[in-house]
C-alpha cells in the first residue's frame, strides 16, 4: 500500500489529468454502442468489420449486443477499434476530484467518531466544544491513517 504522502501525490497527479476530461456524461455510449455508431459513421457493414477483425458477421453482431449489455471484453473492443482505425480509451472518471472524495470519506469517518465521543462525554456530563483547528487536524489524521476505506478508521 502507498504511504499517505504517495497517495496524496498520486491523487494530485490524477486529478490534474482527469479533471480536464469533464463530466463522465460526455462519454456516455450511443444508444446502440460505440462499435455500431463508429461502424455506421464509417459506412461499414457488419461483414466489412468482421473481415477486418478476422471474425464472422454474427460475431460482430454479438459484439455489438454484448457492448450494449455491458458484457463485452476490453480486448474485443480493442480489436474492433483497431479494425476501424480507432483507439480504445479506457478510464475511470471520478464524479468529483479524487481529493474531494478522500476529504468526504475522512469527514464521514470523523463525524462518526465525534458522535461517539460526544455521546460518551454527555453521559459523563463533560460536553465540550470541538474547535475548527482541531477538526482540521483530526481530518488530516484520519486521511493519513491508512484505514480510510477499511472501516477500521471508524473504531
Amino acid at each position: 500500500m502507498a504511504t499517505p504522502v504517495e497517495s496524496k501525490r498520486a491523487r494530485e497527479a490524477l486529478d490534474q489529468r482527469l479533471v480536464p476530461l469533464g463530466p463522465s456524461s460526455r462519454y456516455a455510449p450511443p444508444r446502440l454502442g460505440w462499435v455500431r455508431a463508429i461502424r455506421d459513421a464509417l459506412g461499414m457493414t457488419a461483414a466489412d468489420l468482421a473481415a477486418r477483425m478476422g471474425v464472422t458477421s454474427p460475431a460482430v453482431r454479438s459484439l455489438e449486443k454484448n457492448e450494449t449489455d455491458g458484457g463485452v471484453r476490453l480486448s474485443t473492443l480493442r480489436r474492433a477499434a483497431e479494425a476501424m482505425d480507432c483507439a480504445l480509451v479506457y478510464a475511470f472518471i471520478p464524479n468529483s476530484t479524487l481529493q474531494q472524495t478522500v476529504e468526504t470519506q475522512a469527514a464521514s469517518i470523523l463525524e462518526e467518531q465525534l458522535k461517539r465521543v460526544h455521546q460518551t462525554m454527555a453521559l459523563e456530563a463533560q460536553e465540550g466544544e470541538v474547535l475548527p483547528a482541531s477538526v482540521k487536524a483530526q481530518l488530516e489524521e484520519v486521511t493519513a491513517s491508512g484505514r480510510l476505506w477499511s472501516g477500521a478508521a471508524t473504531r
